[in-house]
């Protein structure tokens, strides 16, 4: 979901050459496992699997997994119309993890009105899914609940890193937990949030140098996620060949943190979380179908950078001058309409409406 573009401004400009290089030098290097999704980088993200790797490699050479997000079905028929879709645009055969996506109470009714679970068994029965699961984005007890009447599900993927690990909104921790409880493997998702945890505050960054000097930054928030008991996979979005480098570097023999290091993820996320403004990974789900094209993860992030900077001392920072960039080609914050879309399928719970209030407030005036 986070490939390289040909044009930062448009989501589906991907760049299929710089992929297929990433592509080449993950399975030269041992690495399997692909994600996709059926809206991913502007609904192009099965076609760029199909044209950089179904394409290029022999099918049992690589893992696949894709989606079916509820925001884009409302009836029996629309199911199959986008799996037989899906096979069609990656060209697979089948997949061979098949997910029910980004399951919150909100949207279970809806997986349950129209009978997916049973639906996703049946596409198992018939060799068309190797394994059948869910991504989810809610609380424990709702968590508990969907595995207590569907303990056929398989896996579960969730977002579990060192600074959602206690949050009261992710609630990494206790949704992993839960995983125990029912003895299903997990796949993390949002290891680096949204690369967030790439790049942490100077003090923060200054502990993880200090101990693993020859380590990045976000090789520590992808260990603590690969560390925990049960994690059968993590998923990074890896936007250039760099990131794929420095993933490779630590993962292709895996050292888990040692219980000192654990302590020390902790400590940088109370560090970051003395300091940052609004918890956005960057998934850009509520820019589909935002009516005034608004960027919003990208002014999320500017604002979060804005926040840190002392504006006493500075004044001005590159960040007013990135957003004045960004609005040439996305409307500014003050132009939400608060239609309410965003939030709907914001999987962080964000009140997307009034964090742009404070970002226009910041940019706008």
């Amino acid at each position: 979901m986070r490939l390289p573009l040909l044009d930062p401004s448009d989501a589906d400009s991907v760049d299929i050459e710089h992929v297929k290089v990433m592509v080449d030098k993950f399975i030269e290097r041992g690495f399997t496992y692909f994600d996709t999704a059926w809206m991913y980088v502007g609904f192009a993200s099965e076609n760029v699997a199909k044209i950089a790797l179904i394409d290029r490699y022999p099918r049992d050479s690589f893992t696949l997994a894709t989606k079916l997000h509820s925001g884009f079905f409302n009836s029996l028929e629309d199911r199959d119309m986008i799996f037989n879709e899906q096979l069609k645009k990656t060209g697979a055969g089948y997949f061979d993890y098949y997910l029910l996506h980004g399951i919150e109470k909100g949207s279970l009714s809806k997986y349950e009105q129209f009978d997916c679970f049973n639906w996703l068994l049946d596409k198992k029965e018939k060799g068309l899914v190797k394994h059948a699961g869910f991504s989810f984005h809610d609380t424990a007890d709702v968590l508990d609940d969907i595995l207590t009447r569907h303990p056929e599900m398989e896996f579960v993927q969730l977002q579990i890193n060192y600074l959602d690990w206690e949050s009261e909104w992710i609630e990494s921790r206790k949704n992993y937990e839960i995983c125990l409880k029912h003895n299903k493997p997990i796949i993390v998702m949002e290891p680096v949030k949204g690369g967030s945890l790439a790049s942490v505050p100077e003090e923060a960054g200054k502990l993880f140098r200090t101990a693993k000097p020859n380590h990045s930054i976000s090789s520590w928030a992808i260990r603590f996620a690969a560390s925990l008991p049960n994690v059968m996979m993590v998923l990074s979005g890896m936007s250039t060949i760099e990131q794929m480098e420095d993933n490779i570097s630590f993962m292709e023999s895996f050292v888990p943190l040692s219980e000192e290091e654990n302590k020390l993820c902790f400590k940088v996320a109370d560090i970051i979380n003395s300091q940052i403004a609004v918890p956005c990974t960057g998934c850009s789900y509520c820019m589909d179908g935002c009516p005034m094209h608004i960027a919003i993860p990208q002014y999320f992030s500017l604002y979060n950078e804005i926040m840190r900077e002392d504006m006493e001392q500075k004044g001005w920072t590159i960040s007013f001058s990135s957003y004045d960039t960004l609005t040439q080609n996305f409307g500014k914050a003050s132009e939400c309409i608060a239609c309410g879309q965003c939030e709907a399928i914001c999987p962080q719970h964000l009140t997307i409406i009034d964090y742009l209030k404070s970002v226009s407030y910041r940019f706008d005036y």
